[in-house]
């Protein structure tokens, strides 16, 4: 076993001494050892019951014959990191996370793994760090939140970010919003929708990567910790199968967590962490393969918060698994794909069903005829731009309109809230890309604001930043090349009219080439926002948004 480097022999004698200080046995340290990497932390609601949940997967590695190994991990919280400098550092943590699961578990040689992360970019992180060592794991996910209830209505933590914008525009008032924000998120677990975190969740278990369930199980159910004891078992189990991340997430498998994606409708933050998961992988995943995907997979899922259903109606409706069952029929899954419970996806799903219709449609009856996703291109965007289409209110499927320009997401949050963004405009925000932001902030507060003023049918908002999964409307992100490397994006002028397809996945600068040249000839890189530290190094080592911003 893998763990003999550190166990076994007389000159490992040393080794296992230090294992006894801690208490272990020499019955515990003769049996496969699975280290859990656990981001439990005091910060993240989806993060702060993940103790207990660790526990349980404990009691699984035990119950399996294994002896459970616990390091920790940190997370940003995007929530509480939005809208100032901490934004920055949250996509740029995905990096670091990856990191510190491949140091903990190359310099202390567990049999196997199992990774505990919950929200926005720790899971990607340590599925990436997962793919990078291939040694047998299992991720389990802390689950989704549930929906708050107020005024009889469910509420979720947009709910809030868009009610600042219902306050400013004389829609709701201050006590109103203090309520709401008392109601909007009433358990621990990861927010309540299919924002980032429940997006990558559930594309874990599409990957094959969690166990079924893992995406939608809520946080506070007594299935969230059984499940968490069935990845234990499976953690020690895959050890002994031989049975490794790259045996499961292959080119298919990938190519079956997209069709999920886009039948989901999930947050465009998988953009950049599915390419991101699958360079680990050694997976070629060309930004292309997210269009040619959503064009033949229906949306099937109208979820927060583009729609009414949470993710514990999804998880009641059938779940993950009921998705591919039906989405299979159209010939866009490879049912052949191992899994990390053991068996394929077609073993896997032989007993899902869809039992709620309206939550889950049927391929007969979507939501939408192509997914939830398109990726965008032009004269604006020559490496392509990204947009959750299912969250697009129909008039805006299609528009034109005049660039309102801003250097930073402060300067459009003010503008906006400031009722200076009229119904027509395209509001433009640049230098937030992964090397101008740095760390291409979410831009939930903006947009947010929009839909709160009243404007999320009439207003569209295009950057070379990214957005919450929570976003909805017109909203364009992840323009590449960015403004820090002099793209189209830099170029814009206030009142530049900017043509906006979608069903033809165009996004064009509409301005004769001639006067962009002059422009682009006059143009000088910016001074970077952040010089030292962490952000700074980040930024020299960042790739662009449209290749998963990886370091190079």
């Amino acid at each position: 076993m893998r763990s003999d480097r550190m166990m076994k022999g007389i000159e490992r004698a040393p080794h296992r001494s230090l294992f006894k200080a801690m208490g272990y046995t020499d019955d515990e340290l003769s049996r496969p050892i699975i280290g859990i990497a656990n981001s439990f932390n005091e910060i993240i609601p989806g993060h702060i019951h993940l103790r207990q949940l660790v526990e349980a997967v404990k009691a699984g590695i035990r119950m399996a014959g294994g002896t459970p190994v616990e390091f920790g991990g940190i997370g940003v919280c995007d929530g509480i990191a939005m809208n100032h400098i901490g934004m920055r550092y949250s996509l740029a943590s995905r990096e670091l996370i990856a990191d510190s699961v491949e140091v903990m578990a190359m310099a202390h040689p567990f049999d196997g793994l199992v990774l505990v992360p919950s929200c926005d970019k720790i899971t990607p992180g340590m599925l990436m760090a997962m793919l990078r060592i291939n040694i047998p794991a299992v991720a389990v996910s802390g689950g989704p939140m549930l929906t708050g209830r107020w005024k009889r209505q469910k509420v979720n933590l947009i709910s809030v970010f868009e009610g600042i914008g219902k306050v400013k525009a004389g829609e709701m008032t201050e006590a109103e919003l203090g309520e709401l924000e008392d109601c909007a998120c009433p358990t621990c677990g990861s927010c309540a929708g299919m924002f980032t975190a429940n997006s990558m969740n559930c594309l874990a278990e599409a990957l094959g990567l969690a166990l079924p369930g893992n995406g939608t199980i809520p946080a506070v159910s007594a299935a969230r910790m059984r499940l968490a004891k069935q990845a234990g078992m499976r953690a020690v189990e895959m050890v002994r199968e031989g049975l490794r991340p790259r045996d499961i997430a292959t080119a298919q498998a990938f190519r079956n967590a997209l069709a999920v994606d886009m039948a989901l409708g999930c947050s465009t933050n998988t953009v950049l962490h599915v390419p991101a998961i699958a360079r680990e992988a050694d997976v070629d995943l060309p930004l292309d393969t997210f269009n040619e995907i959503s064009l033949k997979t229906p949306h099937l899922c109208n979820l927060i918060p583009a729609g009414p259903h949470s993710l514990q109606d999804l998880h009641e409706a059938g779940g993950i698994q009921a998705i591919i069952k039906e989405i299979s029929k159209i010939g866009v899954i490879d049912l052949s794909c191992k899994t990390a419970t053991g068996r394929t996806v077609e073993e896997n799903i032989s007993h899902a069903a869809i039992t709620d219709s309206e939550v889950i449609r049927g391929i007969d009856q979507p939501y939408h005829a192509e997914g939830g996703i398109a990726i965008l291109y032009g004269s604006l965007a020559p490496e392509g731009a990204v947009v959750k289409q299912s969250a697009v209110a129909p008039e805006m499927m299609c528009h034109q309109g005049p660039a309102r320009v801003f250097e930073s997401e402060d300067e459009a949050y003010s503008a906006i809230l400031e009722g200076q963004i009229n119904p027509g405009d395209v509001v433009v925000i640049r230098y937030e890309g992964p090397k101008g932001g740095p760390g291409m902030p979410e831009m939930l507060s903006p947009t947010a604001a929009i839909v709160g003023m009243g404007l999320g049918s009439k207003v569209a908002l295009i950057t070379d930043g990214r957005f919450s999964g929570g976003t909805q409307g017109a909203a364009i992100g992840h323009v590449s090349p960015e403004a820090a490397d002099g793209g189209p994006i830099a170029l814009v002028e206030e009142g530049d009219p900017i043509e906006i397809d979608i069903p033809e996945r165009k996004l064009n600068l509409l301005v004769a080439e001639e006067e962009l040249e002059k422009r682009r000839q006059a143009w000088q890189p910016r001074e970077p926002r952040i010089k030292s530290g962490y952000l700074a190094r980040y930024a020299k080592q960042v790739s662009s948004g449209a290749t998963g911003a990886v370091l190079r």
